[in-house]
């Protein structure tokens, strides 16, 4: 078998070697059991479905929520030879019956269908009659009110389990914190499931964050060092997002705006043209992107601070999908923060505002975090990133340190002391000795840690709550009213066995512009100078065969392939077989060209 699934990885799909979990995954699949796949965007979540349903009897069927998702997705496979379909409701009618016919005629590999259409009676029923390979639920945070976009036709997607009983199903998301995961399980079923968590990291990603000053000029600074890659800028009003993209295009660059309340048509052909790399920037709300797959995409830029981490993992998880290096940044302002809480109040439910209130105070502490960026995303997913990234501005630009274990030991004393059923803003009034109704009402003014932290401000001692929590001694409780709980890692310090240096809190804000370093122009390709002018000939080849043959110029191949031909310059069939991302098909469709080319660069 392991033989079988190399030959398809290489042959089909152009790869030489799986990543991380995936042969676990496939295996499980194949062999019929269920599986939960938590996986990060360009992880290589979408080959833990397509192989398998390659080598068991029947159709794969895959749940997907957007049907723009779904046409990216048939198109990638169709060009490696892959019988795939997508079933949703822009099918116009005499298209929709051809797809039906190759379902029943049993001339499909997987087919894509919309959670609605799916789950009616009438495709239940066409179901029955038709051998299953597997059922993939993708995006499956959807699933849960936990997550960050809940869909009520996701909910009901674990009544399968009675209609295809024996059909092995996988869920696949690349965002979830641990309430959502356990809310995916129960809803979809998949108790006896193996579970698949690889890392969340995203190591070619760039994170930076800037106080927000002058927005308009600091993304023009921004975009003036990204040259003409593609890039994606998110806000959160449509009218902000028109404006936006209405000023770069008065600057001469190549943008449109994108949000729900526009058209149909004018969307579609929005995100089509960036897709097909005739647009560089895409201005959007975030109606804009979910499963888009399009792997070139360079930077995300959010001119207004997201609701939660979960959003803005998934929206710069957009950048960079092919592995190479991309950036994303926040401008990050305080005034976004008191209009979000603003909304919060308004709505009615009092679990879901306590939860958005939760989700958003994280997303503050990532903005105002002093340690890496990197460890503060990761540990709101409860990873560990042992050491600072080097790679977002903080490393690249690091605060001064100081020794922090004293007042370590007292917030971690304090919080110990209200017996770990509060959250920071009572830790905080207990540390400051604040004589308030309610902390006498509790009696925490006999405390002995009431009053010990006197000598810092609030803000001092929320930032060094928040570095406890991302550096992994104390956790928040979003299921328990953000309350703080001690972690094992506390005990050394509470002990006097261990110090701790951390952040000195900045309580001036930081310089408007990024650090010099924080933002040198670099080639996204990182190629040596001698190799871009092929990289470029074959960029414009790639875009020619794209455009004659109607699909993204990804579709044709991606930047990774381009750049692993402009360093080995392949001469021969064999040689451009070796090249990641060239399959047996793509060979035969594109290999002639792209030799011929390459030939044509070779030292005489």
């Amino acid at each position: 078998m392991a033989d079988a699934l190399l030959d398809s990885l290489r042959t089909v799909f152009g790869l030489r070697e799986f990543r991380p979990h995936q042969r676990e995954i496939i295996e499980d699949l194949i062999a019929g059991r269920d599986a939960f796949v938590l996986m990060p965007t360009g992880g290589g979540k979408s080959l833990c479905y397509q192989l398998p349903a390659l080598h068991r009897p029947g159709v794969g069927i895959v749940v997907s929520p957007l049907i723009s998702l779904m046409k990216d997705q048939v198109d990638g496979l169709a060009a490696s030879g892959v019988r795939a379909a997508c079933y949703n409701s822009s099918l116009e009618a005499a298209t929709a019956r051809r797809v039906l016919a190759r379902l029943h005629a049993g001339d499909l590999d997987l087919l894509y269908v919309a959670p609605e259409r799916l789950m009616s009676p009438e495709f239940i029923q066409r179901l029955a009659g038709i051998e299953v390979a597997l059922l993939a639920v993708d995006e499956a945070h959807c699933v849960s009110q936990w997550g960050h976009d809940f869909r009520p036709e996701y909910a009901a997607l674990g009544a399968l389990r009675e209609w295809l009983p024996g059909v092995p199903m996988i869920a696949l998301t690349a965002t979830a914190d641990p309430q959502t995961r356990q809310d995916i399980v129960r809803v979809l079923r998949l108790a006896d499931a193996r579970v698949h968590v690889t890392s969340f990291d995203r190591p070619n990603i760039r994170y930076a964050v800037l106080e927000k000053r002058q927005p308009m000029d600091q993304l023009l600074g921004f975009l003036a060092t990204q040259g003409n890659e593609s890039g994606i800028v998110y806000a959160l009003s449509r009218k902000r997002v028109e404006e936006i993209a209405t000023r770069l295009a008065d600057r001469g660059l190549r943008a449109a705006a994108y949000h729900a309340g526009l058209p149909a048509a004018v969307r579609d052909r929005v995100q089509e043209r960036f897709l097909r790399d005739e647009l560089q920037v895409v201005v959007a709300t975030v109606a804009f992107g979910m499963g888009i797959d399009k792997p070139n995409v360079r930077f995300v830029v959010h001119h207004d601070v997201p609701r939660h981490i979960e959003g803005y993992y998934q929206e710069t998880g957009r950048a960079g999908r092919d592995g190479l290096p991309a950036e994303a940044l926040l401008l990050f302002g305080t005034q976004d923060v008191v209009v979000a809480r603003q909304m919060l109040e308004e709505t009615a439910n009092p679990d879901q505002r306590r939860i958005e209130a939760h989700k958003l105070q994280a997303m503050v502490g990532f903005a105002e975090s002093l340690t890496c960026r990197r460890q503060v995303l990761l540990g709101y997913f409860g990873e560990t990133l042992p050491e600072p990234c080097g790679n977002c501005d903080v490393c690249l630009d690091p605060p001064e340190r100081m020794d922090a274990t004293e007042a370590a030991r007292k917030a971690l004393s304090c919080i110990y002391r209200v017996g770990q059923r509060f959250g920071m803003k009572h830790v905080v009034e207990v540390l400051r000795g604040a004589d308030t109704a309610r902390i006498r009402q509790l009696g925490h003014e006999r405390l002995s840690t009431w009053g010990i932290g006197r000598e810092l401000g609030e803000a001092e001692w929320l930032s060094i709550l928040r570095q406890l929590i991302h550096r992994g001694y104390v956790v928040q409780n979003i299921a328990d009213y953000s309350v703080l709980k001690l972690t094992p890692a506390a005990r050394p310090l509470l002990r006097g066995e261990a110090t701790l240096e951390l952040a000195r809190p900045r309580l001036r804000a930081r310089t408007a512009g990024p650090s010099r370093r924080a933002t040198r122009q670099r080639s996204p390709v990182e190629l040596a100078p001698g190799d871009m002018p092929l990289f470029e000939a074959l960029r414009t080849l790639r875009r020619e065969i794209a455009g004659r043959q109607g699909v993204p110029p990804y579709v044709v191949f991606g930047d990774v392939t381009l750049v692993e031909m402009s360093r080995l310059r392949p001469l021969g069939e064999a040689e451009l077989l070796g090249i990641t991302g060239v399959g047996q098909v793509k060979l035969e469709r594109y290999g002639a060209e792209f030799l011929a080319l390459l030939r044509g660069y070779a030292p005489a």
